[in-house]
């Protein structure tokens, strides 16, 4: 079978997935990996079997055809723009960016040179929001009306490594894990088509509870509470609360999507498995729907393999960077909108991804 050989730029916490699973999807290879702390990629490169290199080494090499952006929100539109410069396809975690600028610098780059961009999440190809996917679509509860979403977290300095940066520009609940529901409910929704709400950073400063930098202070530079409503091209009205200001904890889901004959519960657009629960107007009782098979474990980097499988085979990929940067343009339009007091309308638009083929990538 034909192969796409990779390079990772990135060997922090989330590196390790993706090149454990590097080995699992077959039209990708993972040859080589890049950090600019050099101990940091030797680290990975020897653990999982890759070679070791500087990122120029890693973006002159004729062999890798694609790059997986796996670095700080705030670099990502500079890897992936030199990525991209060096004639190579990039897969990026999310953001795609932190900036629209720097979002449309990387499309546009990527079309003049005839590249493809990709951009995680890549949780919503899973078996539960698959089957969550699918039930919406077929038409099962009736036509959507509404949705909610809510991710409610105390921050992540109570358990990361190092998570100064989860308060800079291109982090905040928003932009760390409102991917993940904003890119489930337009694969569910369609496109949106302007945002409104409000947010502010609730504590100027977080203190660090992880190791190695427990009792270190963290000065806050983004909103940690947002409350946001999008109106979707296709008439639902989505309620989004992110916040990393719930110390407590809380007992919401996760995503409902409400139709006029019937109600949904997906499962947690973090993960790629969990069952969905379902409700008919004249029923009383919850019923419950196990995901759909083969992609329900830590799939993380299926995004970037079915990036490469597409690239062999010249269809559209999944998570492609228009569907990328109509997620970023929506939680840029979460936070103007918040500042200015008004509505944001969406100047992007996106096709909606093609549900997964249940034996796309046999592992």
């Amino acid at each position: 079978m034909s192969r796409v050989k990779a390079g990772i730029v990135g060997c922090g916490a989330i590196s390790s997935v993706y090149l454990a699973n590097g080995k699992r999807f077959p039209p990708l290879e993972i040859v080589a990996c890049a950090d600019l702390v050099a101990e940091r990629a030797k680290r990975q490169a020897e653990a999982y079997g890759v070679r070791a290199c500087s990122v120029e080494e890693l973006l002159a090499d004729p062999e890798i055809g694609l790059v997986i952006n796996l670095t700080v929100p705030a670099a990502h539109a500079d890897v992936s723009i030199r990525a991209l410069e060096a004639g190579k396809h990039v897969y990026s975690e999310k953001p795609l960016a932190v900036t629209l600028d720097e979002g449309r610098r990387i499309l546009e780059m990527a079309a003049r040179k005839g590249l493809r961009v990709g951009c995680a999440p890549d949780t919503f190809l899973g078996g539960g929001l698959q089957t969550a996917i699918r039930l919406v679509r077929s038409g099962a509860i009736g036509e959507p009306v509404g949705a909610c979403a809510f991710m409610i977290g105390r921050g992540h300095e109570h358990w990361h490594p190092d998570p100064e940066f989860y308060y800079k520009a291109g982090g905040g609940p928003l932009f760390d894990m409102g991917p993940y529901y904003l890119t489930a409910l337009v694969a569910m929704l369609g496109p949106i088509r302007r945002v409104t709400g409000s947010a502010r950073a609730s504590f100027p400063e977080r203190v660090i509870l992880s190791e190695p930098k427990r009792g270190q202070k963290v000065r806050v530079e983004v909103p940690t509470h947002v409350a946001g409503v999008l109106d979707f091209e296709a008439g639902p009205i989505g309620s989004v609360v992110m916040s990393f200001d719930a110390f407590g904890g809380t007992s919401l889901p996760c995503i409902e999507i409400y139709g006029s004959e019937a109600t949904l519960v997906a499962p947690n657009p973090n993960h790629f498995g969990g069952a969905v629960r379902y409700r008919r107007r004249d029923e009383s009782e919850w019923k419950e729907i196990p995901p759909d098979p083969g992609y329900v474990d830590d799939c993380r980097g299926l995004g970037a393999a079915d990036m490469a499988e597409a690239i062999l085979t010249g269809r559209r990929h999944r998570a492609d960077g228009e569907l990328a940067f109509h997620v970023l343009e929506a939680m840029v339009g979460l936070h103007e909108a918040a500042e200015r007091g008004s509505h944001y309308e969406m100047q992007s638009r996106c096709v909606v991804p093609e549900p997964m083929e249940r034996e796309f990538i046999p592992f």
